[in-house]
């Protein structure tokens, strides 16, 4: 037997949608929303054709006037006294602030894109509605359409507010920052500065910067790799042990390492960082039960950078392992039993169970978990700037110290006495690379 096939209407080309269309439909090509208006879809139709004219009077008076500011980010670089020949007056010149600049010519770009997706969903929307009044098909109705968005569109409807908010506060952002990599924006050009090129990239990879970089690149990648392998190890033994037969008040136990986590970071932190103090509360704990002498530098600009990047570490193991130890107990207790007695029967002992058995099946549901940690501790910003502030610091480093991580050390270019924005926004391109 053969099965019928199924009819298929032709898709139709633009070239026949404008060679056959109707006027509107013709019209619909040069001012968006006409199709739409012809076949009574108010509000598409009205909203298309607005958002046309208030494009096109922003390009006129707004637009192009961005776009050509952006070629040069601003003709006067520096303050000039120019003479007023119409008042006779000499007048002071200030010079054009290219961060604005810079901003406006960007949103710019960003608003001729949105407005030829505009476009482009109007000619789809043009073509839809060809074929099917071609074909003899029902065209949706104004109030269809706007009944589509609350049901078959409606994940268009609610993406909408989230992806604007993307759009201004993620890409718009991003995109600002990618693009003062390649300008000379420093505490030399404060206000007005200028297209480079990839000169900043060579200063942090090849120039002055690149004995700085390279090192703290080697140590944040330590510091990431160190700092969730021992959360995620020793939260998976800390939850192992609290899950363990005869242990009692279970939640009381997990409940004293949740509060570490509870109360907030940078509170821990700075009490940390005055436990660690050269004459703090550890110090004076070791001196009086007679393990050292003298007291030890863990973090202060005296310390040895071993010593204290150990430190930073186990103190972030402190912060850090009641978070895996809460997930790897949702883990556990989920755990197959049938696997782990079926081992026991074999004569599997308790180390070849977590070995074979229960590690592994943790670390695999906990994959995505440890991919958000190491990116995040990639990033940790607070554990390093509020316990050691980069300290100790190391002369043969430009702004960092022997703790910096790259996210610390593009702060420190940027809110420091060189403030070299641009060399931040490549640390931060490079950063995101990683």
């Amino acid at each position: 037997m053969f099965r019928r096939k199924k009819h298929v209407a032709p898709k139709a080309t633009y070239r026949e949608v404008w060679s056959k269309g109707s006027i509107a439909t013709k019209l619909s090509f040069i001012l968006m929303g006409s199709n739409a208006l012809e076949n009574k879809q108010w509000i598409k139709g009205i909203a298309l054709l607005l958002s046309e004219i208030i494009f096109i009077v922003w390009f006129i008076f707004s637009g192009i006037s961005a776009l050509s500011m952006l070629v040069t980010l601003g003709t006067v670089k520096s303050k000039k006294v120019v003479y007023n020949a119409s008042q006779g007056v000499y007048e002071t010149q200030q010079p054009s602030n290219s961060v604005l600049i810079l901003l406006f010519g960007i949103l710019a770009i960003i608003l001729c894109l949105a407005m030829v997706y505009l476009y482009i969903v109007n000619l789809r929307s043009t073509r839809k509605n060809y074929i099917l009044k071609r074909d003899g098909k029902h065209i949706s109705t104004n109030r269809e359409e706007i009944a589509s968005l609350f049901d078959s569109r409606l994940h268009a409807t609610l993406m909408a507010v989230p992806l604007l908010g993307i759009l201004l506060f993620t890409i718009l952002p991003t995109v600002f920052m990618i693009s003062m990599a390649f300008t000379n924006y420093d505490r030399q050009h404060p206000i007005a500065f200028s297209w480079t090129g990839f000169q900043a990239f060579g200063n942090v990879l090849s120039g002055d910067l690149a004995g700085t970089f390279f090192p703290v690149l080697g140590w944040t990648l330590v510091w990431a790799v160190m700092a969730t392998a021992t959360t995620f190890f020793f939260g998976v033994l800390l939850a192992l042990l609290i899950e363990s037969k005869g242990i009692k008040h279970r939640g009381f136990w997990r409940t004293i390492f949740i509060i570490v986590w509870a109360v907030p970071q940078f509170v821990s932190l700075l009490m940390m960082a005055q436990f660690l103090d050269y004459q703090g509360a550890l110090n004076n704990i070791l001196m009086n039960i007679g393990m050292i002498a003298h007291p030890i530098h863990f973090i202060d600009n005296q310390a040895s950078p071993l010593v204290a990047r150990i430190t930073v570490i186990i103190v972030n193991m402190w912060i850090g392992i009641p978070v895996s130890m809460l997930i790897s107990t949702a883990i556990i207790q989920n755990l197959p039993t049938d696997q782990i007695e079926a081992a026991k029967m074999d004569g599997a002992n308790a180390i070849q169970i977590f070995n074979s058995i229960t590690f592994p099946q943790i670390l695999f549901v906990m994959a995505p978990s440890l991919i958000q940690q190491f990116i995040g501790n990639i990033n940790n910003f607070n554990v390093i700037f509020l316990l050691t502030g980069g300290a100790p610091m190391n002369n043969n480093y430009n702004g960092a110290g022997s703790t910096d991580l790259l996210v610390t050390w593009l702060y420190n270019l940027t809110f420091g006495q060189e403030q070299r924005y641009n060399a931040s926004a490549v640390l931060g391109i490079l950063i995101f690379i990683i």
